[in-house]
């Protein structure tokens, strides 16, 4: 049986890029959804041609197309969405019930796998307000795909790795803190911080294994399985400096939402359901679920962002992030941890 073809919506994303290159990677024919929507973009537009040039097929269509989204599904047999789901950029998780009508016409797809990645919505069902939204967004295009008799693979379970372990998991920055940080409730949730080619590249091993279909399956590698005081700790014996810490209980987090935005109410209450109430492993595969760890042992991760990871930062990562910490504290700025401050641009959730 040969490899399937792969149409990947949302290939210019920041997800979305890294599961076209690893579809060409594992030699699957490979078409990128290109969207009249991206306009005058010229960045989407460069990255759309460095796929062709790279082997992908590019294939229009759009959204408010009803036709031209079924044509291109036809043309493959798996379709893999990656759609943003960010709160303070565009959210358009209920987009895709236009692509389940789609491929449910179209007739053909093999396996649809939505835009998921992050916590699994089917656990998601006590999550606070405003931010459950999300989860039961897509809860909704579960039950449209399931009521379609639509072949599927839920993708979840885990943090994109460069936008919380060079910050410790810090709030409103990106770089690693220079001399204080905050510490959420006792430090000792687990979360679970996976690079995001290796979320590419488990995403891809999953369309054509027999054992992932119609399933949930979880990126929850064990060595990247931290809580914050142990990623701290891996941080202070790289860098050589004891960082001050400050405990914040999950009521005065909580109350940070007050003054805030709705992004930002939004982003508040997923990391108290990450790193206070340990949402990512706090509970065991079950029936319908697996572990990609499992599946795929020979797959080995990265938890830096970079190649080479050593135990499990690697060296290559400490050298870049210390640079870059010296460069802040040259410049004199101080981080400031504003629970207001704007979001980074990538959903974990």
């Amino acid at each position: 049986m040969g490899k399937s073809k792969v149409l990947v919506v949302g290939g210019t994303g920041y997800i979305g890029r890294r599961i076209v290159k690893a579809s060409l990677a594992e030699g699957h024919i490979t078409y990128v959804l290109q969207r009249p929507e991206i306009g005058l973009d010229i960045e989407k537009l460069q990255m759309l041609l460095s796929f062709k040039k790279q082997g992908a097929r590019l294939v229009e269509a759009s959204f408010s197309d009803h036709r031209s989204l079924v044509e291109a599904v036809k043309l493959v047999d798996v379709v893999i969405c990656t759609m943003s789901g960010v709160h303070f950029r565009s959210h358009n998780i209920l987009m895709q019930l236009k692509l389940v009508e789609a491929i449910k016409e179209a007739g053909n797809v093999k396996r649809f796998l939505p835009s998921e990645f992050g916590m699994d919505p089917a656990r998601m069902g006590d999550a606070l307000e405003p931010g459950r939204v999300t989860f039961d967004e897509k809860m909704i295009v579960r039950r449209a795909i399931e009521d379609s008799n639509i072949p599927f693979t839920y993708v979840c379970g885990c943090c994109f790795a460069a936008y919380f372990v060079p910050n410790l998991s810090q709030l409103a920055t990106l770089t690693p803190p220079k001399d204080k940080l905050f510490i959420y409730g006792d430090g000792n949730a687990k979360a679970v911080f996976v690079d995001e080619d290796d979320i590419a590249t488990y995403t891809i091993k999953a369309i054509d294994d027999p054992r992932t279909l119609n399933k949930t399956v979880y990126l929850r590698p064990p060595e990247n399985v931290l809580s914050q005081t142990q990623l701290v700790d891996i941080w202070e014996n790289l860098s050589g400096k004891n960082l001050e810490k400050t405990t914040i209980s999950k009521e005065d987090f909580l109350a940070s939402m007050k003054d805030m935005d709705y992004a930002g109410q939004v982003g508040v209450g997923h990391f108290y359901h990450v790193f206070y109430e340990g949402c990512l492993t706090n509970f065991e595969a079950e029936e319908g679920q697996e572990e990609a760890s499992s599946l795929y042992p020979e797959e080995e991760v990265d938890c830096s962002g970079h190649e080479g990871a050593v135990d499990p930062v690697s060296a290559d990562f400490s050298k870049q992030r210390l640079a870059a910490e010296e460069e802040q504290a040259s410049s004199g700025d101080d981080l400031e941890f504003d629970y207001g401050h704007q979001w980074p641009s990538v959903y974990f959730f």
